[in-house]
């Protein structure tokens, strides 16, 4: 969805990836012809890892990145924390950081199942917001406790425009990602049917 809005909007859609793929036959020829960005896992230091991304915005490019790195596993859908990733490619480079916040697609395709629900058809929200104000930020070494206070700032904001979309706040604490194990297939969210569709 995100892809396709970035298409209608003539913003080339690129997206993170690990650098293994990008070496995988067929769909590593796809996704670096596409010009997808890769991201070095394997390296020391995330600043290494995403050396890609800052050249590539570097270089006027823009890029998607999905600051939790996962698909969120609150069980009414709302954002988790964040991963630095988005704000220090931000800070790196001075580009714009700009929030963009998606409802809609979890209807279709609940996280974690297999089993596309596409009709009836859904509706489904984009909302752009304006650029993150990172001045209390820039011009600082990049350390972790720092990206880690642009990301909470980052994730606010998402989460507030989320709020807004959806006419209600979240009633749980936000799930930390840097604690989640591995997703289970049959992940459904309570009572998502009534609460989801549109």
């Amino acid at each position: 969805f995100i892809s396709l809005f970035m298409l209608e909007n003539n913003i080339a859609p690129r997206f993170l990836a690990k650098d293994t793929i990008m070496d995988v036959m067929g769909i590593g020829w796809i996704l670096r012809s596409a010009e997808q960005i890769p991201v070095y896992r394997s390296t020391e230091g995330a600043a290494e890892s995403l050396r890609a991304a800052v050249a590539a915005v570097n270089n006027d490019m823009v890029i998607t990145i999905y600051p939790e790195g996962t698909i969120t596993r609150d069980p009414a859908a709302w954002p988790m924390s964040g991963r630095t990733g988005a704000v220090r490619v931000a800070l790196a480079s001075g580009k714009p950081l700009i929030p963009v916040m998606q409802w809609g697609p979890q209807a279709v395709l609940w996280p974690y199942t297999k089993r596309p629900k596409l009709f009836p058809r859904k509706t489904i929200v984009v909302r752009v917001g304006k650029p993150m104000d990172l001045s209390a930020y820039e011009g600082k070494p990049l350390t972790e406790e720092l990206l880690h206070a642009a990301t909470d700032d980052l994730m606010d904001t998402l989460t507030a425009m989320m709020a807004e979309i959806r006419g209600e706040l979240p009633s749980t604490p936000r799930i930390d990602v840097h604690t989640l194990s591995k997703p289970r297939s049959n992940y459904q969210g309570p009572n998502h049917d009534n609460r989801l569709d549109s």
